[in-house]
């Protein structure tokens, strides 16, 4: 009886300082769990489960100092008495780069973080931000404003003045989303003070960093603000170059990848030179599927981004369309999970999976919202730690991907060593085809399901919204 197991992944190969066409690609096994709104403690208590579960990386939100608001700002949908504090979004409102802030934990929570991450073969990416400060800037402290020479020197000269057309690399790059200020990210004393927090984080023990709202800091080739010299931020984020004195430590063994949105006039290449990229068109793409229960295989197929996919990470849902947006929030745990598999089992991109908050439920999407704790049981489910382990056995492994019949059942087959099949219907569906696995008998350690392979055809049965992993 052969099982339909999966092991997870320990290989970690990380894009650094060197050209996208010349910078090796990272182990195409890693996972991501974003621990979203956990604290340090929190993260740390759990990280035996995180590792066990198959992640090879967890990520923090921004471990920044940050705005606290009136008497700390109830939490979102809260109750009068309850003892949480701080809304998820101030986490993106910076008021200084130093670590350690009131909702998430203190510096030295985030390096018994660490050290709990390297125990268990985790590594940390952490959640930077330095495109904007908090909406209200007179919170800014008084270091970050002295080390840019002064406030208004912190910001770009139209940093106050929202973005009114996102297609304007101008204003994209210069301008205030949504009221809040942007930051004159080219200015060298901000560029230095911002270097210095990064590398504290490393030094600490982070491996990694998502770059928020990445495609609004400005590349080479776009227009400069007028107290701009040049664009360099990026060169000195990923450390080609240096500034006054100071460069990024360990360049090429960091993850980094940044949160740039698709749109028109994005310059998704130029980004790929510095950076790994968040997939959010493909994202769209896999939650229409999930939403009708039946697939493109056709739109599942093209990645909808010029990158290289090996510099994706991909995700079924992240926190802007989940707690933000809301878009993603109506999908049920079932539906995330099956995308899950369906990208997990995929050659290509670094899988990225959201922690949804505890207690949650389609119509009260924010749950219990506890900012500092764990959020559901997703991230350990039985089908999710499956499809990590399942990942990593397949390393190395080419993909042939596809759907069965009417688009309700998506399949990965990688080589001739193993299968993923998902059902992403809310019907029962047989299961009829041709495979490269060995004759034999499957069952799924998940489900209990049984499939037969005779003579290069595989049948069995799937049940509604589930899937099956074979090797």
């Amino acid at each position: 009886m052969k099982k339909l197991i999966a092991i997870a992944s320990a290989a970690l190969l990380v894009a650094g300082a060197t050209p996208a066409s010349t910078r090796k690609s990272r182990a195409d096994n890693d996972i991501i769990l974003h621990a979203f709104t956990w604290s340090f403690d929190t993260i740390a208590a759990n990280m035996k489960q995180i590792a066990d579960a198959g992640f090879t990386y967890v990520q923090t939100s921004p471990a920044n100092t940050c705005f606290v608001g009136e008497d700390g700002g109830m939490a979102l949908f809260s109750q009068e008495g309850d003892s949480v504090k701080g809304k998820w979004y101030y986490h993106y409102q910076p008021i200084d780069w130093q670590i350690g802030n009131y909702q998430l934990g203190t510096r030295d929570g985030f390096r018994a973080l660490a050290d709990s991450a390297d125990r268990y073969g985790v590594k940390i990416i952490v959640d930077v931000l330095p495109n904007h400060t908090a909406f209200d800037r007179t919170a800014v402290l008084p270091a970050l404003n002295n080390a840019a020479g002064g406030h208004e020197n912190l910001y770009h000269a139209n940093g106050f003045n929202n973005i009114t057309e996102w297609n304007d690399r101008l204003q994209c790059t210069t301008g205030a989303m949504g009221g809040l200020p942007d930051v004159n990210t080219e200015n060298p004393g901000f560029q230095h003070y911002f270097l210095q927090y990064i590398n504290d984080l490393i030094n600490l023990g982070a491996r990694g960093f998502r770059y928020d709202t990445a495609k609004h800091i400005g590349l080479p080739s776009d227009p400069l603000d007028p107290r701009s010299k040049q664009n360099d931020f990026w060169d000195i984020a990923t450390g080609r170059k240096g500034v006054r004195g100071l460069s990024l430590l360990m360049p090429d063994s960091l993850f980094i990848y940044g949160e740039v949105l698709q749109d028109k006039n994005v310059k998704e290449k130029e980004y790929e030179e510095y950076i790994d990229q968040t997939a959010s068109a493909y994202g769209h793409e896999l939650r229409q599927a999930l939403e009708n229960g039946k697939a493109d295989i056709a739109a599942l197929s093209d990645w909808h981004h010029p990158a290289n996919p090996s510099h994706l990470v991909t995700w079924v849902e992240s926190h802007d369309t989940y707690a933000n947006a809301h878009e993603s929030a109506h999908l049920t745990d079932d539906m995330v999970r099956q995308g899950w598999v369906w990208l997990t089992a995929r050659e290509k991109g670094t899988p990225l999976f959201f922690s949804r908050p505890a207690g949650r439920t389609p119509e009260k999407y924010w749950g219990n919202n506890r900012i500092g704790a764990r959020g559901n049981d997703e991230f350990f489910h039985p089908e999710v730690v499956a499809a990590n382990k399942f990942r990593r056995s397949m390393a190395g492994q080419p993909e042939q991907i596809g759907t069965l019949d009417d688009g309700t059942v998506l399949y990965v087959a990688r080589g001739c060593k193993g299968l993923a099949l998902i059902n992403i219907s809310q019907k029962p569906q047989k299961i009829k085809m041709e495979t490269a696995l060995p004759d034999g008998t499957y069952t799924d350690s998940v489900h209990g399901l049984t499939f037969k392979v005779k003579k290069g055809v595989l049948t069995g049965k799937l049940t509604p919204t589930s899937s099956a992993l074979i090797f």
